[in-house]
């Protein structure tokens, strides 16, 4: 009896603890191209890494850039500028170009800074995903 009771305690832990838990995966992917920058832009400026990461291509170029724009967005941004980014919103440019049926260069500035700036999307293995390589070798590539 006392280990009927035990089990059926640690039953109904585990089933409290299970309903308030999110994985990642159960964050809804995006359906195209372009809902894939709108989210992808949307977590950035909210400063929400784990989104942006899970929205991102995976590989080493794309993991160090990412780092290296999640340490600056904790690190130096002044708290009015990370509010003033997760207030802001993000405008699509007219200029998308769809390259083909896996790929679309999407045009954007935001509300903020209205700096116009670019995003490669792919759609891999099912997935549309933000490949970071792009924008910036496009930005290394253009005259200063």
């Amino acid at each position: 009896m006392k280990n009927a009771i035990q089990f059926l305690l640690l039953l109904s832990i585990l089933s409290s603890c299970s309903s308030t838990y999110k994985k990642t995966e159960d964050v809804p992917m995006p359906e195209n191209g372009m809902d894939a920058a709108r989210k992808f832009l949307r977590a950035a400026l909210d400063g929400d890494y784990k989104t942006v990461r899970n929205f991102s291509v995976n590989d080493s170029t794309n993991k160090q850039l990412l780092d290296i724009s999640e340490w600056k967005y904790n690190n130096n941004l002044s708290p009015e500028d990370k509010k003033a980014y997760k207030t802001a919103s993000i405008h699509m440019l007219k200029e998308t170009h769809q390259l083909n049926d896996s790929v679309t260069i999407v045009h954007y500035s935001n509300s903020f800074k209205n700096y116009h700036d670019s995003l490669k999307i792919i759609r891999t293995g099912g997935r549309w995903l933000i490949d970071l390589n792009f924008t910036f070798q496009t930005k290394d590539s253009l005259p200063q």
